[in-house]
């Protein structure tokens, strides 16, 4: 969003992030990639909600799994062309790499305690 002047400055003290914004590489087939980022998070946001809603295992719990996992993977792409063809790290990629992991991680442990059987001793 700063990029596109809808936020003021980018503070990250290392130059990092204005290299990682200023390259080719920050937009993906033609649109920012940090619109990739917001828009996936809040997909991420109304699964989760509806997920607290529903007791029961839905569509949302098969789709955060799946989609935080496609964030993932992306992040991962992006993080190696930071490291290898950019080089150069910016802290707020980073934070977003570190916050997309968990919530993969929470979707995938969620998501197997949806799926147990009740009673059994995964729960």
């Amino acid at each position: 969003m700063y990029k596109i002047g809808r936020i003021g400055t980018l503070a990250c003290g290392t130059g990092g992030c204005e290299t990682v914004q200023a390259s080719p590489f920050s937009r993906f087939f033609g649109l920012e990639v940090a619109l990739y980022g917001v828009i996936g998070y809040l997909v991420l946001l109304v699964l989760s909600m509806d997920m607290l809603r529903r007791p029961v295992a839905g569509i949302s719990s098969r789709l955060l799994p799946i989609l935080s996992g496609v964030g993932l993977a992306f992040t991962i792409y992006l993080t190696y062309l930071e490291l290898f063809v950019i080089k150069a790290i910016c802290r707020w990629c980073v934070g977003s790499a570190v916050i997309i992991t968990l919530i993969f991680i929470v979707a995938l442990l969620d998501w197997r305690r949806r799926a147990a059987p009740p009673g059994s001793l995964s729960q």
